[in-house]
């Protein structure tokens, strides 16, 4: 019988508004448990430091032009991780997975930017730490991301869902894991998720996104900015590619109401999600599946039914920090945690960097 492992993951999403904690007990293969799930929101200092720090980099020379800003936000945010380990001390766990807050992301650089210390963190909590998930992957020609997919592939093996199956996370960029009947998986990410939507919420209100969609339902959508971004878009259907939110801006709403500015990038998002191959059963998680008129909009472009992963007695709002978590055991086991359907990777390989307590 397999040793078990019980890990604390850690996720910051692109929507940069608080840290996901998932502690899972795992093998690091064939079978998961979670223990718990827990939400810790940014301080708003942490958190406007993040957005703004994020609009000011725009290409890897702004990461050496704004160092000293860098340094300085990512101290704040490894100390912050290190009050969630505190506050969650009376839990037993044997490492901590800690993916840290991506502020830049090219693979074609092989360049991606987590701002987290992880030796830090260790010697702050005096426990096992794996970070820097991306940096291997991206060294040997792959794209960094999407890393979930292997946990994704175990959720439907444990839950038993027959193949062919999808799951969907719509984050501030939306990615999709296939898995068909040969049980090979495929991953990409497919473009933005709510990156789009809450940024122009962000700029055009005192709100961080748009509940439920009502916004974007009470606005008109404007077909002849729709019909010229989705001609400029550059699919990557049956191919592993990764986005940063850079990669996407707003400069072609410019002028719009914020009702027609949101039902138009919700109309973008849920376009572009839909022209990738959804033709079987869909099971969504991540932030983006509480905008219930964007599943709405999606669900009437594809095949497939779109059904939430919270239907399989799984949180969908702490997917990404379970799949950290279980990835961290693998990267301790030295395990595969990208393959060459998931990042492009030319074969499978292990990742992230282990910081021991001495």
């Amino acid at each position: 019988m397999s040793k078990e492992y019980t890990a604390l993951g850690l996720m910051s999403g692109t929507s940069g508004d608080g840290v996901d904690a998932s502690i899972v007990k795992s093998n690091g293969t064939n079978k998961y448990t979670v223990i718990l799930d827990k939400y810790f929101k940014y301080n708003d200092d942490i958190y406007e430091n993040i957005h703004k720090l994020k609009e000011g980099i725009n290409s890897s020379k702004d990461l050496k032009i704004l160092s000293k800003e860098i340094a300085k936000l990512e101290k704040k945010i490894t100390i912050f991780h290190a009050e969630i380990v505190t506050n969650l001390s009376n839990e037993n766990f044997d490492m901590v997975g800690f993916h840290g807050q991506t502020i830049f992301h090219n693979a074609s650089e092989k360049i991606s930017k987590q701002l987290g210390d992880g030796k830090l963190l260790s010697q702050l909590i005096k426990k096992d730490v794996v970070y820097n998930f991306r940096e291997n992957d991206l060294q040997n020609g792959g794209q960094g991301a999407p890393l979930a997919p292997i946990f994704h592939k175990l959720i439907v093996e444990q839950k038993k869902i027959s193949l062919p199956v999808s799951i969907l996370n719509i984050g501030g960029i939306a990615n999709l894991t296939s898995l068909k009947n040969n049980n090979i998986i495929f991953s990409t990410d497919i473009g933005p998720g709510n990156c789009l939507i809450d940024k122009w919420i962000r700029l055009n209100s005192k709100k961080n996104f748009d509940k439920d969609g009502l916004l974007a339902k009470s606005g008109k959508i404007n077909k002849i900015i729709l019909n010229q971004t989705m001609e400029n878009f550059h699919f990557n259907i049956e191919q592993n590619k990764s986005y940063d939110i850079n990669d996407f801006d707003l400069s072609f709403i410019r002028g719009l109401s914020i009702e027609d500015g949101a039902a138009t990038l919700t109309e973008l998002t849920a376009e572009i999600i839909a022209r990738i191959s959804l033709d079987n059963k869909i099971f969504v998680c991540g932030g983006g599946r509480k905008n219930k008129f964007l599943l709405e909009r999606i669900q009437q472009k594809i095949n497939g039914k779109i059904e939430l992963i919270d239907n399989l007695g799984i949180n969908g709002d702490f997917v990404e920090s379970q799949a950290f978590a279980y990835i961290s055991i693998r990267s301790y086991l030295n395990l595969p945690i990208s393959f060459p359907g998931t990042t492009g990777i030319k074969e499978a390989q292990s990742g992230g960097t282990i910081v021991k307590i001495k």
